[in-house]
């Protein structure tokens, strides 16, 4: 039997980094790998129960992705076989859907020699997602500041963060359109506006690499945190611990359930094992930027 194809490596992501909600992404070094061969049928199969709801024919959502690709560039693709291996918490608020989207891109592409650009494949993923945050940091790797209103796409990426990062990961999933269900309709123009300065301050901070201002600022979001936290099970109190042990800032990851906490490099696993240790809840995930986006392995021979 022939071999696979290649391989798409994609990243983790969390995402808003407290204000910059729907904004902001960051790539983590948690990977999700899919490994791409021929098949006279759409399949998909995964490794590990975590991802064992999933659908494993056509209705899944890298499958979808790679037909969208195709129907945007009026091409017609054959069946193909995808395993893939991942060691990103489904459902928890780390970009696994985002991560299926810039996989089924990246693959797309190069089933159908497309050359897509990496502007394209963010609009892409932005479209297919809804929103740019997540799916332009697992494109790109990196902080990637993004514009998504209205199908007008800006971004900025920021190439290699240099900051380490804790992950507390809860037992259990929750939707993103569950946790959207709990946000207002309307902000008033000063939280709107508190909300937005502290987004801007964040973006500079991350622009010239200041930690110590960005994790200030992720604590003062506006737009999401306050009516979500409530999910997140001893949240004021790990916040409280996280400032004792000298982190740069913690907040909500994505939509949740996990909680982000950005702190100085070398210092993951002192702070992971400590705050574990306090909130047995969590699991607790030491990490690292991820510099580089999606990508492709070849296979050799």
């Amino acid at each position: 039997m022939a071999g696979p194809l290649f391989s798409v490596v994609v990243p983790a992501t969390t995402a808003n980094l407290g204000p910059g909600y729907d904004s902001i992404g960051l790539a983590l070094s948690l990977y999700m790998t899919v490994e791409v061969s021929e098949a006279a049928e759409w399949q998909v199969r995964y490794s590990g129960d975590e991802y064992a709801s999933l659908p494993t024919d056509e209705r899944n959502l890298i499958v979808q992705t790679i037909f969208k690709v195709a129907d945007q560039y009026g091409k017609e693709i054959s069946p193909h076989a995808l395993c893939i291996v991942s060691d990103i918490p489904l459902g928890k608020g780390l970009g696994s859907s985002a991560t299926a989207i810039a996989a089924g891109i990246e693959i797309a592409d190069n089933l159908l020699g497309l050359s897509i650009s990496p502007n394209e494949k963010v609009r892409f993923g932005s479209e297919f997602e809804g929103h740019s945050d997540n799916v332009a940091a697992a494109i790109l790797g990196g902080a990637v500041i993004t514009y998504y209103v209205d199908n007008e796409l800006y971004y900025l990426r920021l190439p290699n963060p240099a900051i380490g990062a804790v992950l507390l990961v809860p037992p259990h999933a929750l939707k993103t359109t569950e946790s959207r269900r709990l946000l207002p309709n309307e902000l008033s123009h000063a939280e709107a506006a508190a909300g937005s300065a502290a987004s801007s301050l964040l973006s500079a901070a991350l622009a010239t690499g200041d930690w110590k201002l960005a994790g200030q600022m992720m604590e003062r979001d506006r737009f999401h945190e306050s009516y979500r936290k409530e999910l997140l099970p001893d949240f004021d109190q790990i916040r409280e611990v996280s400032r004792q042990l000298g982190v740069y800032g913690m907040t909500i990851s994505g939509a949740g359930p996990s909680i982000f906490v950005a702190v100085e490099q070398g210092k993951e696993q002192e702070v992971a094992a400590e705050l574990e240790k306090r909130f047995p809840f969590y699991k607790a995930l030491s990490v690292a930027t991820a510099p580089r986006g999606t990508y492709v392995q070849r296979n050799e021979g």
